[in-house]
């Protein structure tokens, strides 16, 4: 799998746990209802700084419970060791 795969398939997986259509998640996250279905068609591209503030955007918001998709790296999120205390 490429990264624009891992993007879509972690994206769908939110999006059917959240109840949101696509076009609704790639607004929340790209800032652009269109992107993630234009990826997932093979029509459209993101750079890597877009790819990695996406995933880390799932990572932080994944619902408590769900599964993340078995083969998808998933970005550890930092605590600032001021704010874990």
């Amino acid at each position: 799998m490429n990264m624009r795969s891992h993007l879509v398939r972690v994206s769908d997986c939110y999006r059917e746990a959240a109840g949101l259509s696509r076009s609704r998640v790639s607004t929340i996250v790209l800032n652009r209802g269109s992107t993630l279905d234009r990826i997932a068609a093979g029509q459209a591209d993101v750079t890597t700084t877009t790819f990695e503030n996406a995933m880390l955007w799932f990572s932080v918001n994944w619902p408590d419970g769900m599964e993340w998709p078995k083969g998808v790296h998933r970005p550890v999120v930092c605590v600032p060791k001021e704010a874990a205390e």
